[in-house]
């Protein structure tokens, strides 16, 4: 019997190569194809086809993620998504009537043109849409008005953010959350208190966006790509944040070799101020690569890709630090924060990420008087 099913499989296989070849050959005659097809290309073409069974037998491609807050950033956020092309469904939710609905249609009419499947599906405040999500960005909250405090900020958003982490979790308690909303790191330890799960699962995006700041600054100081810029920022969102030269390359060349100390102390000091620049020449907060840094951290999840970034994580000890939300390298995959990565750092980084935490450590604290988690 075992022999006949294995027969039968390497049949199967034949007529599929015969198959496709056939086609292929048809296709390089229709187009006038100088080329000859080659067996190699064919194993090549079957292997991708046994990978797409392989994905959709393993449900792949029927991932749910939710994107709670319709602005700016979130709306980014899942326009990404789609674009990316690997998720079943996306929630886009908003509290405003009409707002998550009239951008996620708009993201649906745009699949036909730039050729993607995810739909998105905006709702209004009904959180039983998204029942079942993988993963849940929160981009909630409100911008700093004037003459409003920082604990007065933080005890807005904070109301905001445990109100919509305690719907997610109702409705999706193996969710993996993603906080981006501002103050970031406070933030993220608020939704940590009210969610009630693992920290692991539990994270903040910032990371990504300061890094790709400071890459994007390089880029254009050394005239190249910045695809061939890779870099390490670590510490809190905000003035506080600790860019690393020493773990900085492009293309795997140390960047002090690349560029004078001056010059890149200028780049560490604007990507430190990088959101306050585009707030001045906009009016408000950037949304196109915030919301592009958090679908990046979606998609290393749900395709479980075990990707290196820095992340705003709870720290237990590492780096000489514990019960703080701080900004680290960390692997991502589908269980969320697979590793808190420990990089050695020589005295004086130490004690830069040091004075960030007590930064951190600070505005954490006005939280903690408000007794979020009880």
């Amino acid at each position: 019997m075992i022999v006949l099913l294995r027969g039968l499989k390497k049949l199967k296989m034949q007529l599929w190569k015969g198959v496709f070849s056939s086609i292929v050959e048809l296709l390089c005659k229709v187009k006038k194809y100088s080329f000859k097809l080659t067996s190699n290309f064919v194993h090549k073409a079957i292997i991708n086809l046994k990978w797409h069974k392989f994905a959709v037998e393993n449900d792949k491609y029927m991932s749910k993620v939710t994107v709670v807050g319709a602005g700016n950033v979130g709306s980014t956020v899942a326009n990404v998504l789609a674009h990316k092309d690997f998720l079943n469904e996306i929630i886009l939710l908003d509290i405003k009537e009409g707002t998550a609905e009239g951008k996620s249609l708009d993201t649906w009419q745009q699949a036909p043109i730039d050729y993607y499947s995810t739909k998105v599906v905006g709702v209004t405040n009904d959180y039983t849409r998204t029942a079942g999500s993988d993963v849940v960005v929160i981009t909630s909250g409100l911008p700093r008005k004037p003459g409003m405090s920082r604990d007065d900020l933080i005890s807005v958003n904070a109301g905001i953010v445990k109100s919509v982490t305690e719907q997610v979790i109702k409705y999706s308690p193996q969710a993996i959350i993603i906080v981006v909303s501002n103050p970031l790191d406070v933030m993220t330890y608020c939704a940590f208190l009210t969610a009630k799960i693992d920290s692991k699962r539990v994270f903040g995006m910032a990371g990504i966006l300061d890094t790709a700041r400071y890459r994007a600054f390089l880029a254009e100081a050394l005239n190249c790509s910045p695809k061939d810029i890779q870099a390490v920022l670590m510490g809190g969102h905000g003035d506080t944040m600790v860019p690393l030269p020493r773990y900085t390359t492009v293309a795997g060349i140390p960047v002090t070799e690349m560029i004078d100390e001056e010059k890149l102390n200028v780049i560490v000091q604007r990507t430190k101020s990088g959101g306050g620049e585009i707030v001045n020449l906009l009016g408000t907060s950037a949304w196109y690569a915030p919301g592009a840094a958090a679908a990046q951290m979606v998609e290393a999840i749900v395709k479980n890709e075990q990707r290196i970034f820095p992340c705003c994580v709870m720290l237990n000890g590492e780096y000489g630090l514990k019960d703080i939300y701080l900004g680290v390298p960390v692997k991502l995959g589908k269980n969320g924060i697979e590793q808190i990565i420990e990089l050695k750092l020589n005295s004086e980084e130490m004690t830069l990420l040091q004075n960030s935490a007590v930064a951190v450590k600070e505005v954490m604290s006005v939280l903690d008087k408000m007794n979020v988690g009880s």
